[in-house]
């Protein structure tokens, strides 16, 4: 009840409907007009006296302080106010396209790891005995680059998964994949720098590096591999690329490809950020090596999650970054505040060093594998009609092309009236003219919601055909 009081005096008191200098009503009469206790009343004004809104006299009573000359009311200053304007960078984030993603329908969202078959009871297990840990490791604001046994658990499994040599300091915990790539834009660049991005390439990195001001230069990509010969693309800052599973096409980056790429950023002194984002899905063969691992790559900076392997709602990401650059991100992540829990964080380090992530992800390339190749068995058998959908070697979606000359959003528009949310490949291009298509992720639905899901999408083609 005091709150009330409170609140509606003070907001009588913002909207000028109680004008400064104003006698208040003693707290005994106006608690008998109010029908309520007087300390009741007492608890309200002390409130708004504490904030400046009313000020004792001594000997005179209580009176609203002369905080403000003849401030209009809040309705009428809503319509006289100037609109606040963002930045040129939040309007650049804000702005820019976005996925769909819309609750509650069918989920063909690319990426997508499933979740079903996660062993939720070691999880929880070593989770609560970290979280009844009175270590003052993880309890206080230490370890901003992240924990270290984490850091040194990432180290020891990358150099077996991905070929990367690396010590612990050069592994930096941030909050997700984003925030890595949200990371590396602003340590590595300045407004207005050179960055070659991958065309089309994943939207994600297209808005990190927008957002730092950075001028977008398109690094020309086909089912063939990287042009990079392009003697139209300038002098580079940084160079963006997926090269174990090129988003959104699938392709592998090939060695002669990698090499060049290599030699091009040592002679213009700029950085690589390759983007790793699933390349632990492999479904023939072993993982592709990474980028960072070749011989001569210190200007390579690395970018892996735990989002697809593991749990999205984690928000754990890494860099792997050149010894030299160890000690300025350590820096950076303690002033943009990118840090991921350290209790999550310790648990795991405990899930890897105990043996389950590697026993999870064999488990999940498995699963992957066998649900890709029912997935492109029943596209084939359902909508051959308007797409083509192969098998890909490695990834967690498939690029569906169209059979027909379709707008990718008029798809994507049809397909959420049959409660289908898929993706457009389009979004993906910011410079040439898009190829359209869509980018069907298939590992978090069984069999069950496969056919589901494919039904639904045939169901939007035939509602656009109809149109």
């Amino acid at each position: 009840m005091h709150r009330q009081i409170y609140g509606a005096l003070r907001r009588f008191i913002l909207d000028g409907q109680i004008q400064q200098n104003t006698l208040l009503p003693s707290t005994r009469s106006l608690a008998e007009d109010l029908k309520v206790g007087r300390n009741t009343v007492i608890a309200a004004y002390d409130q708004l006296l504490a904030e400046g809104f009313i000020e004792a006299r001594a000997g005179s009573g209580t009176w609203v302080a002369p905080i403000q000359q003849k401030r209009p009311p809040a309705s009428l200053r809503a319509g006289l106010a100037a609109p606040q304007k963002l930045s040129r960078r939040g309007q650049t984030i804000v702005n820019g396209p976005q996925p769909p993603r819309n609750a509650g329908v069918i989920n063909f969202h690319p990426g997508v790891p499933e979740t079903a078959s996660f062993p939720f009871t070691i999880w929880s297990s070593l989770l609560v005995r970290n979280a009844r840990s009175r270590d003052e490791n993880l309890l206080g604001y230490l370890s901003f680059a992240g924990h270290p046994g984490l850091r040194q658990a990432i180290a020891s499994t990358i150099s077996l998964s991905r070929g990367i040599n690396c010590t612990a300091d050069q592994v930096i915990i941030v909050t997700g994949a984003q925030a890595a790539l949200d990371l590396a834009s602003r340590v590595l660049m300045d407004e207005g720098d050179h960055v070659w991005m991958e065309e089309p390439g994943y939207l994600g990195a297209k808005s990190a590096f927008l957002a730092s001001g950075a001028q977008l230069a398109p690094l020309k990509v086909d089912r063939h591999g990287w042009h990079l010969a392009d003697p139209e693309l300038p002098p580079p800052r940084l160079i963006y690329v997926t090269p174990s599973c090129q988003w959104p096409f699938g392709t592998i980056m090939r060695i002669e490809e990698r090499l060049q790429l290599l030699d091009i950023a040592e002679r213009h002194g700029a950085w690589i950020v390759e983007d790793d984002y699933d390349g632990e899905y492999r479904y023939r063969g072993r993982p592709v090596p990474a980028l960072r691992g070749l011989d001569h790559a210190d200007r390579v900076v690395y970018i892996g999650s735990f989002g697809k392997t593991l749990i999205p709602a984690l928000r754990i990401g890494y860099l792997i970054v050149p010894r030299e650059l160890s000690v300025p991100f350590d820096r950076a992540v303690s002033i943009t505040g990118q840090f991921a829990p350290l209790i999550l964080q310790a648990t795991v380090n405990d899930f890897i060093t105990q043996g389950y992530f590697a026993t999870h992800l064999k488990r999940m390339r498995r699963l992957y594998a066998r649900r890709q190749a029912n997935f492109v068995k029943l596209c084939q058998e359902h909508l051959s009609e308007w797409l083509a959908v192969t098998e890909n070697d490695s990834g967690m979606q498939l690029l569906a092309s169209f059979t027909r000359p379709y707008k990718d959003s008029d798809v994507v528009a049809a397909a959420v009236k049959e409660g289908l949310d898929v993706q457009g490949i389009s979004i993906n291009y910011h410079s040439s003219e898009p190829e359209h298509g869509l980018l069907l992720g298939y590992a978090a639905m069984d069999e069950r919601q496969i056919l589901r899901a494919v039904l639904a999408l045939r169901a939007a083609f035939t509602r656009l055909d109809r149109q």
